[in-house]
């Protein structure tokens, strides 16, 4: 790089970045009201953070944040927020997200047709591009990603029940018969075509999930990506997964204990960012976020709660809300005695006051739920079973399901704050009250985030109740209730061929009237079998500092901080890196 490099200021739509006024702010926190608080596109002043020197305008830095530790930095094993926020930054998939609309958008892949009705895609893919290990981007490395994927062994693929490609594709190469994936084939060194066996309406949209971010076949090869052969946070994980080699804007640095730190791409193909260095500080408790942001120990974080808002517009900082894109859930493992009887699940349905369980714990703007898509999808069913609160119908329930008291575990989170969840103690306590007060016998089985809640609740037979939730990654049903719902899982231990056989059709149906109805349908038959009593439909907010001029919030945490402005930092012309 030059000496003195050539500058200039990046244009960001001001509605990447969205502070909420401190009035507003305090009605973030408001008990009763129940449509999101307006939200300014204007952007805020920095007028306490220290500006960097202007001798040294290329050299910003962004620590954010985080509630937990990532689970891994392979985004093809992970399905969590904290790692795929992190990977994210390191690897690109064909397709992205428009930062406005949230509809699918050219990334890797310049461009994409269908062919032969929705059962196979040709991609023009970009000729510009090189891995951070310097290999070249191209058809090949595209064939041997997708590749990977499908045949993955299964002792790699179980160290995580929500892989995407299996929620995606539904099968693996060793069922062939089920899987909607076929092959990749090269069409030229910048075109590639990938063949379904069926139509899958979700596919493009899909793409832009984190999971499928392209990797260096090179580095997979050389850093064993499925070969789980290294322990890290009581997981078992691949050396690739302890460090990544993509075409993102960043690269990796370190991985050390409580700190994830990359470093920009020189090499980077698209909008060279203004940040040096981001480094990624595991902070469970919410308090202790808030603290180090007025401290100036880091610049962001995310998962605001009701209790910090106040006193973050206070202190002139941003909230940056997200339009509503996560459904909480309360889990039944009907494997638990007396748990398969569906009374006794529409006696739970109830018992539960969901407008007070949302009252004065999570943001304004955050909505009752009575199915598991979000009203942004369009496919709300208003026709559907419902369950009002009504807890002397459901000790009569109770009552017909033979239930005499036995104690009932229900596992909840701890230390921990999600797009879905950012207070779970708190969550967990009102719905044990509303349980009990039913005729419930609530067991309280409290579990650290970080020691395994996933795996637990995923697993343990000995479990009545949880709490979790789902955050949408990608513009279509399918990432809700077929990521949930499509098969038998651990989770919910619930059975129901005619439910799967639905959503299996639903992914195939192109978009309009049929799919929609489709959709409806299927929410229909998950609120008569309910195999989980959905809860709310959250509002998340990040907040970010004054030297902070735009961050591109989006619904689906597509959130790459290379589009992050900083206060006098300025950032570098294409021309300047070359």
């Amino acid at each position: 790089m030059p000496a003195s490099p050539m500058h200039r200021r990046r244009n960001v739509p001001a509605s990447l970045l969205r502070p909420l006024a401190a009035a507003t702010v305090l009605g973030l926190t408001a008990c009763t009201a129940a449509t999101p608080a307006p939200t300014p596109t204007t952007t805020a002043a920095a007028t306490s953070a220290a500006p960097v020197p202007v001798e040294d305008t290329t050299t910003g830095t962004f620590t954010f944040g985080t509630a937990a530790n990532p689970a891994g930095l392979d985004p093809a094993l992970v399905a969590d927020t904290e790692s795929y926020r992190i990977t994210r930054q390191m690897l690109e998939g064909l397709v992205g997200i428009d930062p406005l609309t949230s509809e699918p958008a050219p990334l890797l892949a310049t461009s994409w047709e269908e062919r032969d009705e929705g059962r196979a895609y040709a991609f023009e893919l970009r000729e510009d591009v090189v891995f951070h290990d310097g290999e070249p981007f191209n058809a090949e490395a595209v064939c041997a990603n997708f590749e990977r994927w499908y045949t993955m062994p299964p002792e790699t693929r179980e160290l995580d029940a929500s892989i995407a490609f299996k929620s995606v594709f539904k099968a693996f190469s060793d069922a062939p018969e089920e899987s909607l994936y076929d092959s990749c084939r090269p069409l030229g060194e910048h075109r590639v075509l990938i063949q379904l066996t069926g139509r899958l309406t979700s596919f493009i949209p899909a793409l832009a999930l984190p999971a499928f971010g392209i990797a260096s076949p090179k580095a997979l090869e050389e850093l064993n990506a499925n070969q789980l052969t290294v322990e890290q946070d009581g997981r078992r994980l691949s050396q690739f997964a302890l460090s990544p080699v993509g075409t993102g804007p960043f690269t990796f640095e370190a991985w050390s204990e409580g700190e994830v730190t990359l470093s920009a791409f020189e090499e980077y193909w698209g909008t060279p960012g203004e940040i040096q260095t981001v480094t990624f500080r595991t902070l469970p408790h919410t308090d202790a976020r808030l603290r180090a942001l007025l401290r100036g120990e880091i610049d962001g974080y995310d998962l605001v709660t009701v209790d910090n808002a106040a006193e973050l517009a206070r202190q002139g900082q941003q909230i940056l809300q997200r339009d509503p894109y996560s459904v909480l859930y309360l889990g039944m493992n009907q494997d638990f005695p007396g748990v398969d009887d569906v009374l006794f699940r529409q006696a739970v349905a109830h018992a539960v006051d969901k407008q007070a369980l949302i009252e004065g714990r999570f943001l304004n703007g955050t909505s009752p739920a009575n199915q598991f898509t979000p009203p942004k999808l369009g496919v709300t069913n208003d026709e559907l079973t419902e369950y009002d609160y009504n807890p002397e119908r459901a000790k009569e329930l109770l009552a017909e399901a033979g239930y005499d008291g036995e104690p009932l575990p229900f596992h909840y989170p701890r230390n921990v704050s999600r797009p879905y969840l950012s207070s779970p103690e708190k969550v967990y306590a009102e719905l044990s009250r509303q349980l009990t007060a039913a005729g419930f016998n609530i067991q309280p089985v409290p579990t650290e985030w970080s020691e395994g809640y996933i795996e637990t609740v995923q697993n343990d037979d000995a479990r009545a109740f949880h709490l979790l939730g789902w955050s949408g990654s990608y513009q279509d049903p399918d990432t809700f209730v077929g990521e949930l719902f499509s098969d038998y899982s651990e989770e919910f231990a619930f059975r129901d061929s005619q439910l799967f056989s639905k959503i299996a059709r639903a992914v195939t149906l192109p978009n309009g009237e049929d799919r929609t109805a489709a959709y409806r349908d299927i929410n229909e038959s998950i609120a008569v079998d309910i195999p989980a009593v959905p809860l709310a439909f959250p509002i998340s907010a990040a907040v970010v500092s004054p030297k902070v001029l735009s961050y591109p919030v989006s619904p689906v945490m597509h959130e790459v901080f290379n589009m992050i402005d900083l206060a006098e930092v300025e950032q570098p012309t294409p021309e300047a890196r070359d």
